[in-house]
């Protein structure tokens, strides 16, 4: 059998691998400095320490790499507290090799950008804030290194070091500040785009919809007034036989419902009407929907419970978006007819319908898809009710999510934005 393929890493787990990267080169970077420092520069250090941090962020690194080879998500704080562990490291390090006179002691830039271009703004300013706090301390306690020591007229700080610090304190600030400013900007920006991606392909698919719907109605007209005048002339036919009158009556009667649903389809695509909604009580038109709906579903049993604020549910209303509930309603139906729970609650930003069926739910590989594309729930089912539904609530500023029931069947909530009357 073969192995599963590995999920995609996450923003955050590609980072972490990218740390990790430079975690190793840096590390490794840094025993070469100390070999070179103590074997030709004869630097006078604390060998066994220095080598014993070196080797302790190596086995951090290998252990990091043994933990991404797990199935494990990479959260904002687990991220952080591998950053902590850097400037920890490099601290222990900058300690034993002379503190602020180490000319590598900028390197704690390293870990505040990272944090500005990856991380929140609070975390950010977090790794930013024990970087400098290590500085600080690493200016008035170190293990002194000889070569890198110098003194002038007996001055308790070094003014070239004091310089150093300076020059970080600010460097760390721009950085965080700016870095983050950017990398927000350009997450901000890639959401946008994302998001109006989707909708053009919505939007496209919703176009693609409606012209075949429309060449369909047009198409359908013909053999529709064709059936009917036959229908009408085996009605002449069969007169005296009650059963066959009874069967060609009920023929004329769904070729007449087709007819009379296309007139109504041709007339809900104006665009003026669709351009002005109405302005509803939320109460009064879910009772009437569902109203409409039970003629249309005679066999479902339902309950429809209307929530008790005081204040009255507003909302913006046409012929779509009925069409779109009963479409969920027709749904829950299809799951299972029996016990279908409709509810209506509110507030002052949101108003949410409940569709509740004691069906089998819905398949979790199917569930992020429904209503993105044509992907149905049903065995012989489109997916193109379910696209449309969404597409229509869209359109209003809503919502749409379909959730498995703790005690069984399919949860589905409709969220729309309230209206003023």
């Amino acid at each position: 059998m073969p192995s599963a393929l590995p999920l995609p890493l996450s923003t955050p787990s590609r980072n972490l691998v990218r740390l990790t990267i430079v975690r190793g080169i840096t590390w490794t970077g840094f025993l070469a400095a100390v070999i070179i420092g103590v074997e030709l520069l004869h630097f006078e250090l604390k060998v066994v320490a220095v080598i014993g941090v070196i080797v302790a962020m190596g086995l951090i690194n290998l252990f990091t790499w043994w933990r991404l080879g797990r199935q494990w998500v990479v959260s904002h704080s687990e991220y952080v507290l591998h950053l902590l562990a850097d400037v920890l490291g490099l601290t222990l390090l900058f300690y034993l090799t002379g503190g602020s006179t180490n000319p590598f002691i900028n390197y704690y830039l390293i870990p505040v950008t990272i944090a500005a271009a990856t991380l929140p703004w609070r975390y950010a300013w977090l790794i930013a804030s024990a970087a400098m706090a290590s500085y600080t301390m690493l200016m008035f306690d170190y293990y002194p290194v000889p070569q890198l020591t110098h003194h002038y007229d007996d001055e308790a700080i070094d003014l070239h070091v004091l310089g150093m610090w300076l020059n970080f304190a600010l460097s760390a600030g721009l950085v965080t500040f700016f870095i983050y400013k950017m990398a927000h900007a350009l997450r901000s920006r890639e959401q946008a785009l994302s998001r109006t991606r989707e909708a053009a392909l919505r939007n496209e698919q919703v176009v693609a919809v409606a012209t075949q719907a429309a060449g369909t109605a047009h198409e359908l007209g013909t053999p529709l007034s064709t059936m009917a005048v036959l229908l009408s002339e085996m009605r002449e036919e069969v007169r005296g036989d009650r059963g066959l009158e009874k069967d060609v009556d009920l023929l004329r009667q769904q070729v007449d419902i087709c007819k009379e649903r296309l007139r109504h389809l041709v007339q809900s695509a104006d665009r003026g009407r669709m351009a002005k909604p109405q302005v509803c009580d939320a109460r009064e038109w879910l009772a009437s929907v569902v109203q409409r709906w039970l003629v249309l579903r005679p066999d479902v049993s339902h309950r429809l419970d209307i929530g008790s604020q005081s204040n009255t549910p507003w909302l913006k209303v046409d012929a779509t978006l009925e069409q779109a509930i009963t479409n969920l309603l027709n749904n829950a139906a299809d799951a299972n007819p029996d016990n279908i729970s409709i509810r209506l609650d509110w507030s002052a930003k949101e108003v949410v319908i409940d569709i509740r069926d004691h069906g089998p739910g819905v398949a979790l590989e199917i569930a992020d898809q429904l209503g993105e594309t044509f992907v149905s729930t049903k065995s012989k089912g489109l997916g193109i009710g379910l696209f449309l539904t969404h597409a229509t609530i869209n359109r209003f500023g809503g919502g749409v999510s379909l959730y498995n029931h703790p005690d069984g069947g399919t949860l589905t909530e409709v969220t729309l934005p309230p209206s003023e009357p």
